[in-house]
């Protein structure tokens, strides 16, 4: 007889695991740590196993998960592409080594150990070494053709090199965003008044599910492929032989992986690749340990939803537990309101945390944080330290939920929430906080680079009434400033200076900083190319502004909205009486002589550079009409090179891409160092 108590808790677990799934896959919005949902599917296949009876074919144990999203044409794989089963423990990756032996027949067996890249998994088929399309899991039988978005990264090629190439070849990988890729549409989406991504994988997945491939294009995806599907004819009969065939096709590959005998070695390659892991371009999660041997593969066979041939280990995300002694809201620039924990401080991988992000109400609702709670802190790869969760069992008794601010704790106005969008924000753009943010915004190194205007000089000027607009930093007197204090004349002096020549800034950083929301400094410089003038750029139509590769339609209409505000007309027209003047880009044809040896070149950078920062030098790449990206591939036109290069500078080698340094960089720029 079947327990009713059992027979609810699989229905319970399998309902759960699909609504994890819809997030995770098709949304790109996790609500829980992998580890937490891979515990939800282990008790979920014990329950099955121990119970036979009240196993069902589309359970989530039997099936993969869904990608597959509407707007997109689906395309069959011509074999399916599974998943894989994961463990984070020796003793589990053991056990997965003792039934292959079994199965097998086999003493010791042959594995090749290769990082688990965090990204999306994509299957490209290539006919007579020709691209034909790139498609998504999906459901593992059929999944979407993103095929649009995947001929915009610039690493893929679309005819493979050398020679023996197959009729028809489906190649698996995992479509990626680089961790200073992320880090960079992070600034910019900060600098832009909107939500950062919360890591790597979900920007990888969203981006390759965007509609809009100039969008996509303006986030750099890269790509690294590791396996094989359907091939119409014998290719290897190892799975280490793979990558180096890859390779000489022009193909982006793992640059690392382990050809080991035996699960002892295998552990302790595992060890080696987490001692390494921060030293990838890409986040990774975990390790991969496949058997080498292809026709062993094939003998071992395939569950319904993943291979009994290999599994993925995972390395825990790094959490630590300690108290929430409160929750602060922050004031941005735009007016959204963000909670932030204040914890009690605690060591997470290497640093000290005393804050971490609470994302917003409706997550800190979720989770049921409370002040007083303890808290589970994590910092996995590159996120922000977040609260994951509350250790109830620790739970004050006298605690109360938390109740989000229905003010803006800063000028008590009435928050509000735009239909559309999860956060709360504060309305009043005379907010004193905003006013801070916006005045910082404008004169941060990004945008106007005034040197002396930092936050503490920003918090004086607006406090003393002085500044409470823009325009206002251009009517700053020297004798009010004088007066903050002795022995100021000569900063006085510089501050005054640096105001002067902020009349004269490039026009990208006037209309970077300006603050319209939804562009960055990328959007600034394609916006300041295209019309010339802000004055042109006002009067620019919504058609006009879509027509911009990389600028979309809820952009451009952000930008006709911000134009259309009588107040930044106002703020437009005080600019101009004042003498502001930006600075147009070189007309086409102008500056040849110096940018023409940038304009159209593809760049990477590696290591520390000697005077440049790295985002320094990406954009003096890119006001001169080059590109910089993520990973080096034939593609690549150059490497520039600082100290401690890594793997890039090796890979450059490799495929004899030109290495130049700072000075030679600087010099095709028509700059120098002194």
């Amino acid at each position: 007889m079947i327990d009713p108590a059992i027979a609810d808790r699989i229905r319970q677990l399998r309902e759960e695991i699909r609504r994890h799934d819809e997030h995770y896959y098709r949304e790109a919005r996790p609500l829980i740590a992998d580890a937490d949902y891979d515990a939800l599917k282990r008790e979920l296949a014990e329950l099955e196993a121990a119970h036979p009876e009240l196993a069902s074919p589309d359970s989530p144990t039997a099936t993969v998960g869904d990608d597959r999203t509407p707007g997109f044409e689906t395309y069959r794989h011509r074999e399916p592409m599974q998943s894989l089963d994961n463990t984070y423990s020796e003793a589990e990756l053991r056990a997965f080594d003792a039934r292959l032996r079994k199965l097998l027949g086999a003493e010791v067996l042959d594995y090749v150990v290769e990082p688990k890249v965090d990204g999306v998994a994509v299957s490209l088929t290539y006919e007579r070494g020709r691209f034909v399309r790139a498609v998504t899991r999906g459901n593992g039988v059929e999944g979407d053709d993103i095929s649009a978005n995947a001929r915009l990264i610039p690493t893929l090629p679309m005819t493979l090199a050398g020679t023996g190439h197959p009729e028809v070849v489906e190649i698996r990988g995992e479509i990626f965003m680089t961790i200073e890729e992320f880090r960079r549409i992070n600034r910019e989406r900060e600098e832009a008044g909107l939500d950062g991504f919360a890591n790597p994988r979900n920007l990888a997945a969203g981006t390759v599910k965007l509609l809009d491939p100039r969008e996509a294009a303006r986030r750099r995806l890269d790509i690294v492929l590791y396996g094989l599907g359907f091939v119409s004819e014998p290719l290897i009969r190892r799975h280490h032989e793979l990558h180096e065939r890859l390779a000489a096709w022009g193909l982006p590959t793992l640059e690392r992986f382990w050809t080991v005998q035996g699960i002892d070695a295998a552990w302790a390659a595992i060890a080696e690749l987490d001692g390494m892991r921060d030293a990838f371009a890409y986040a990774t999660d975990g390790a991969v340990v496949k058997l080498d041997d292809l026709e062993l593969q094939r003998e071992a066979g395939s569950t319904a939803r993943a291979p009994r041939w290999a599994i993925a280990y995972k390395f825990a995300a790094e959490r630590a537990e300690t108290l929430l002694r409160d929750i602060t809201i922050q004031v941005g620039r735009t007016g959204v309101l963000t909670p932030v924990a204040e914890l009690a401080p605690v060591q997470l991988a290497g640093t000290t945390v005393s804050r971490a992000t609470l994302h917003n109400a409706d997550e800190i609702a979720r989770k049921d944080v409370r002040i007083g709670d303890t808290v589970i802190v994590e910092k996995a790869g590159e996120i922000i330290p977040a609260v994951v969760g509350v250790n109830l069992e620790k739970r004050p008794p006298q605690s109360v939920p938390y109740r989000f601010p229905t003010q803006c704790p800063e000028c008590g106005t009435e928050a509000i929430r735009l239909p559309g969008e999860v956060a709360w924000r504060c309305p009043n753009l005379g907010c004193p906080a905003q006013v801070r943010r916006r005045i910082e915004h404008f004169a941060s190194k990004a945008c106007l680079d005034i040197e002396g205007l930092g936050t503490a000089m920003v918090d004086t000027l607006v406090d003393k009434g002085w500044v409470r607009s823009i325009p206002d930093i251009f009517t700053l007197r020297r004798e009010d400033l004088l007066t903050l204090g002795r022995n100021v004349e000569k900063s006085t002096d510089n501050l005054l200076a640096a105001i002067e020549r902020a009349k004269r800034a490039e026009l990208w950083r006037f209309i970077h900083g300006l603050g319209i929301p939804g562009v960055g400094a990328a959007a600034a410089k394609d916006l300041a190319r295209r019309f010339g003038s802000l004055e042109a750029l006002a009067n620019a139509s919504v058609e006009e502004l879509e027509a911009i590769p990389g600028i979309g339609a809820k952009t451009a209409l952000g930008i006709r909205a911000f134009f259309n505000e009588p107040e930044n007309q106002i703020l437009l027209s005080r600019l101009q009486d004042l003498g502001v003047q930006p600075t147009p880009p070189p007309a086409a044809g102008e500056g040849e002589d110096n940018n023409g040896a940038v304009a159209g070149k593809t760049f990477v950078l590696t290591g520390t550079l000697p005077h440049l920062k790295r985002d320094e030098a990406r954009a003096k790449i890119e006001v001169a009409g080059g590109k910089v990206t993520g990973s080096v591939s034939r593609k690549t036109d150059y490497v520039v090179a600082g100290d401690e290069a890594g793997s890039k500078l090796t890979k450059a080698q490799q495929l004899g891409v030109p290495v130049i340094d700072e000075a030679q960089l600087l010099e095709m720029l028509g700059e120098s160092l002194a």
